[in-house]
């Protein structure tokens, strides 16, 4: 992005983490100022359009396994296990099986940054301050860099969140079941679930967490869901084996979730079907990548490259810091609208 040679593109840095971020984007969209303004949209899973198109992804793999597998066919059951930062690629997958797709089970994979791994272990949905010694930039935790919230720095940094905003939006689904069940009316059950989740996302905010959620609730996302925590060294071991066993290089994002596939294969038996999402592209990761594969014979990060990245980093960078502050970023916002404008 920063490298990219449309001059309509602006890039901005936040002094901060994706939590800050989006935080700062969803209270844009909520400033009747800033709509007054600026006709803003999104293009991350905070606007469900991509979650409608990301449904495909489940229907199209789920079809394609049927027509080359000889012993699956349609009706059959199937795990989807899926790299998970902000809950957006899962809870299509939600939507998939709502839809009457049959999957036996969603497969949550996270990495070092487990909220929601922990969620679905005890019904909490907690930050994890961090605690460690000052280093450069944050705090230092086990030799990793972190921030103060609990936000670890990890080798698949897509998945470094503690606030999914898609996860929002299956917690109104469970609290909405559970209200249900007490046999009141449509309306009731709507209210009651909107309630329940803004009591739920009031005291995250305020008091860092909260839970544990209604036995029912909790015992309600387990018949759809199962979770996993892989650590940065599970993920460079996946990378390394992958690579030996068939030749494929995997990005970290998508070596998480292989791990979490192996996982649950175990779990589940080999004779139900594991589909595992592969959410990145290696050549957008050489940290990771080189650090897992540096050494092994035939391996040249340069073949990873698309074409199309090879230049990029030869070009100019056009990137602006802003401080970690929405009104900071509104104002710098309007500045380079009135100038296109003008222009």
């Amino acid at each position: 992005m920063t490298t990219c040679e449309d001059a309509n593109v602006f890039n901005l840095a936040v002094t901060g983490t994706f939590d800050d971020c989006q935080d700062i984007v969803k209270a844009l969209f909520s400033d009747p100022e800033t709509n007054s303004e600026l006709s803003l949209g999104a293009v991350n899973s905070i606007n469900f359009s991509r979650i409608l198109a990301q449904i495909v992804y489940y229907f199209y793999s789920y079809f394609s396994l049927a027509r080359q597998s000889s012993t699956f066919k349609v009706g059959d059951k199937v795990r989807f296990v899926v790299p998970t930062g902000n809950f957006g690629d899962v809870l299509a997958g939600y939507f998939a099986k709502r839809m009457g797709l049959p999957i036996d089970k969603l497969v949550i994979a996270t990495n070092e940054n487990d909220i929601l791994d922990r969620f679905w272990k005890t019904g909490r949905y907690e930050k994890q301050a961090a605690t460690g010694k000052v280093a450069e930039g944050g705090l230092e935790v086990d030799g990793v860099k972190a921030h103060e919230e609990g936000v670890r720095e990890t080798l698949s940094p897509a998945m470094d969140i503690l606030v999914s905003s898609n996860f929002e939006r299956l917690l109104w689904f469970l609290a909405y079941e559970f209200a249900a069940a007490v046999g009141m009316d449509e309306e009731f059950n709507r209210k009651q679930a909107g309630q329940e989740v803004y009591v739920w996302l009031k005291d995250l905010k305020v008091k860092g967490g909260f839970g544990p959620v209604y036995k029912d609730v909790l015992e309600s996302a387990r018949k759809t869901f199962e979770s996993e925590r892989v650590s940065d060294a599970q993920t460079l071991e996946t990378i390394k084996s992958f690579y030996d066993k068939v030749g494929y290089v995997l990005d970290p994002h998508t070596a998480v979730g292989i791990t979490a596939a192996t996982h649950s294969v175990d779990r589940a038996g080999r004779g139900l079907p594991h589909i595992s999402l592969s959410t990145a592209h290696p050549a957008k990761f050489a940290g990771a990548v080189e650090l897992a594969l540096n050494g092994k014979e035939g391996f040249n990060f340069q073949n990873v490259l698309p074409q199309e990245f090879v230049e990029l980093d030869k070009l100019e960078r056009r990137v602006t810091t802003v401080e970690n502050d929405w009104k900071a970023v509104r104002e710098l916002v309007k500045k380079q609208v009135d100038k296109e404008l003008q222009g």
